[in-house]
Order: C-alpha cells, then structure tokens, then sequence
C-alpha cells in the first residue's frame, strides 16, 4: 500500500506543469523578500510622498496569482495564495532564531556596528511581518476574485481583455493592501499620511501601466513552460 501511495504521489508530481511549478517557487520567495523589502521606504521624486520598497515584490504576486488563475484555475490560485503563508512563517521563525542566538566573537568585537544594525532592523520587523500576512491574504484574495470574475463564463478572449482584467484587478487590491499594510505595520512609529498616499498612488499608477504587460508575459511564459515540458 505505501508503495502504491509513493508511485502515485511521483506521477502526481511528475504530470504537474512546469510553468506551475516554477511559478510556485518564484511565488514562494517573492511571500518572504516582499516583508523584507518593506522596512525602507523609497521616496516618489519630485514630490514628498514615499513607497515601502516591498511593493515590488508584491507586484510580482499579483501577476504570478492572475497568472495561475487565468490559466490553471481560480481554486488553484487561491489555494497558492493561503499556502503562500508556509514561507512567511518559516522565515519569521527563523529570524526570532537567529536574533535570539549569540553572535560570535569576532562580529561583536570587531563589527559591532554591523551586528547593531541588523538586530536594530530585524527586530523591530515584527509589526511588519504582523501586518504582511492580514495584507497578503485579503489583498490576494481579493485579486484572484476580481481577477476571475470579470473574466466571466468565457474564456476571456485576446489580450486586451486579460491586460484589462488584470489592470483591474490589481489597482482595486492593491489600494486595500496599502490601507490594510501600512496602518498595521508603521501607525504609531511615523507620520504615516505621505506613505498612505505615496503607496496607493503608486500601487494604483503600477498596475495600470505595468502589471497588464506582466500578466500578458507571465501567461505567455508559463504556457512556454508547459509545453515545453511535455516534450
């Protein structure tokens, strides 16, 4: 029987598509280096208004969820995105861990500094790491929906109509994941009103002019992909 088990479990993962799977991978670390990112923020030249920098990770999220969406389903995508918080969690642990073991003795005598600043920044990460999954789950989710619905019954077509739906799609999540993100993570530390506005505007003007082409490209890729390995 565990045999019988063991076989069927290969030929599970052998018959997975390969754009599937690369675009799982890439999802994963993008879950993780998106929190990360998000401690600086950058600032919108000319004006005064800034961006957290874990914005362009996030991006890459939405396009690879629309992407898996349009192509292997809405099920499948919803259930990358809950799945998605595995990484998260495993590397927050994992950074309580390495905060809470000494450092050695050559770092704090002789780079003091650095190890100051990496525990100053990685420690006072944990409002991020809070606010990054209630962000990242209703924002996602919220994406995938949208993304899917306005698809209708069909197949959706050309183009234009996926670029469209995933312009769409992501300007109305990625306005709720600003609001939802920066008021958990830096409320309280900050002035936080020139973020707020910097970060919608940004998320808003991004999604219009660049994730329409990413989806586009993220499809056509992963349909690349796929053919390719079932050759």
């Amino acid at each position: 029987m565990s045999d019988d088990i063991a076989n069927q479990t290969r030929l599970a993962a052998a018959a997975m598509p390969r754009g599937l799977f690369v675009f799982t991978l890439i999802y994963g670390g993008m879950t993780v280096l998106a929190g990360v990112l998000a401690f600086k923020q950058v600032q919108l030249y000319p004006t005064d208004l800034a961006v957290e920098a874990g914005i362009f990770a996030f991006l890459l999220l939405v396009v690879i969820s629309s992407t898996i969406a349009q192509i292997y389903g809405e099920n499948l995508a919803k259930r990358i995105v809950w799945w998605g918080f595995i990484p998260l969690l495993i590397a927050s642990l994992l950074m309580q861990l390495v905060l809470n073991l000494p450092a050695s003795t050559e770092m704090v005598q002789f780079r003091g500094e650095d190890l100051a600043a990496f525990e100053q920044v990685h420690a006072t990460l944990w409002r991020v790491w809070m606010a990054g999954p209630a962000a990242y789950i209703v924002s996602l989710l919220l994406n995938v929906w949208i993304f899917s619905r306005l698809r209708g019954a069909g197949e959706g077509g050309g183009a234009v109509s996926l670029m469209a739906r995933g312009a769409i799609a992501s300007a109305l999540s990625q306005a709720v994941d600003s609001v939802i993100f920066i008021t958990l993570a830096f409320y309280g530390q900050f002035e936080i009103t020139n973020l707020l506005i910097g970060q919608v505007i940004a998320k808003v003007v991004l999604s219009i002019i660049l994730v329409p082409f990413l989806i586009t490209g993220g499809v056509a890729l992963a349909r690349w992909l796929d053919e390719r390995g079932r050759r």
